[in-house]
């Protein structure tokens, strides 16, 4: 279409990233196709901005990353596009490369970011095993200056669209490149991640007497982080697919996720063969204390901040005794749900199951 339309000279930037060279491709679809005595200059210009921060992403930006041919054009268009950037980011954060490096530094920091998320995973099933605690491991290892804290925040999984596609583009250039060594270490960050859904969620089903069939489980929190209504491969998905085919009843609240994106999610063919099975099964909420009245667990998915302010008490006395919390995102003060009742589970900390009872249906005070 730019080719259809171009009357003139053109510098064309692309934002996204791609399992191939985007810029090359998009050169070579204009070339064929451009008219005499039309010049393209294509730039790599690829975004960092993260979900619910984007416009703060925007206008404090850490660094812009342009890249471009090196030739002379090249060079020239990468400073006219650099000139709309310096009138709000310094121009010593505005990095120009070639376009390789551009499109490879994208992919990089998303992968290098997710890769963290998946090493602090793995020494949470080790804390586990062990009785350490992955919090106090993850920070005695982010004040480090070397490593710093960020992204070493234990979960159940990391989600989003980003992450998971761009590693999947890392493994897919590496392959082609011949470098089946490179794909297969950034191939088990994913995996990792997997492992750590598949974990979380049968932690949920030991720990309620390795059943929960017929039992209704309060998911709260379906968004794959705080401050979307984004659901694309959230951990919840993963989470909800395991117990509902362990024939579990799920009472699902999220402050920004519209019911029936949740309920596309969870019907779509690669979740389940019986949509109609799932429909009945699934129940959502407007209301947190509505989706955990008479349920016999609370599973924590989303680190939504009103989840920490909520009355554990009054949500107590509305739960099925003995009442269980599932913690997948390490945000609540578990010493104080203890006191208040709760069986009490989280990522990274060795479980504790004493003086349990073995009594279902305990009618909760409503």
């Amino acid at each position: 279409m730019i080719a259809e339309i171009a009357q003139s000279n053109k510098i064309v930037v692309e934002k996204s990233t791609v399992p191939v060279r985007a810029a090359e491709s998009i050169m070579h679809i204009l070339r064929a196709n451009q008219k005499p005595g039309i010049h393209y200059d294509i730039l790599s210009n690829p975004e960092f901005l993260a979900e619910g921060t984007a416009i703060n992403d925007l206008l404090n930006a850490d660094r812009v990353l342009i890249g471009g041919e090196e030739t002379t054009e090249g060079h020239e268009a990468v400073a006219k596009l650099s000139w709309i950037y310096e009138h709000w980011i310094p121009k010593q954060n505005i990095l120009t490369t070639n376009t390789w490096s551009s499109e490879l530094s994208k992919l990089a920091a998303n992968a290098f970011l997710a890769q963290r998320i998946s090493s602090i995973n793995s020494l949470s099933a080790v804390c586990e095993a062990t009785g350490a605690d992955v919090s106090e491991v993850a920070r005695a290892v982010g004040l480090d200056s070397r490593i710093g804290s960020k992204f070493l925040q234990a979960s159940v999984g990391f989600g989003g669209s980003c992450f998971q596609k761009d590693i999947l583009n890392l493994i897919y250039i590496c392959e082609n490149l011949n470098l089946p060594e490179v794909a297969a270490y950034w191939q088990q960050v994913i995996d990792m991640n997997d492992y750590q859904k598949r974990r979380f969620s049968q932690k949920i089903i030991e720990s309620l007497f390795n059943t929960v069939s017929d039992k209704r489980i309060a998911i709260l929190g379906f968004a794959f982080k705080k401050n979307t209504g984004d659901t694309r491969e959230t951990a919840a998905i993963t989470v909800c697919q395991t117990l509902l085919e362990e024939g579990a009843k799920l009472d699902i609240y999220d402050p920004k996720v519209e019911p029936e994106q949740i309920i596309d999610d969870l019907t779509h063919p690669s979740v389940t063969e019986s949509p109609e099975n799932v429909k009945k099964a699934v129940q959502i909420h407007s209301d947190p204390y509505s989706a955990v009245r008479a349920t016999h667990a609370l599973v924590i998915c989303t680190e939504w901040d009103e989840f920490v302010d909520l009355d554990f008490q009054r949500i107590y006395q509305s739960m099925m005794k003995p009442a269980y919390i599932f913690d997948g995102r390490k945000i609540l003060d578990h010493e104080r749900l203890h006191q208040i009742g709760f069986h009490v589970q989280t990522i990274g900390k060795k479980y504790q199951r004493s003086g349990l009872l073995r009594s279902w249906g305990i009618v909760p005070q409503l």
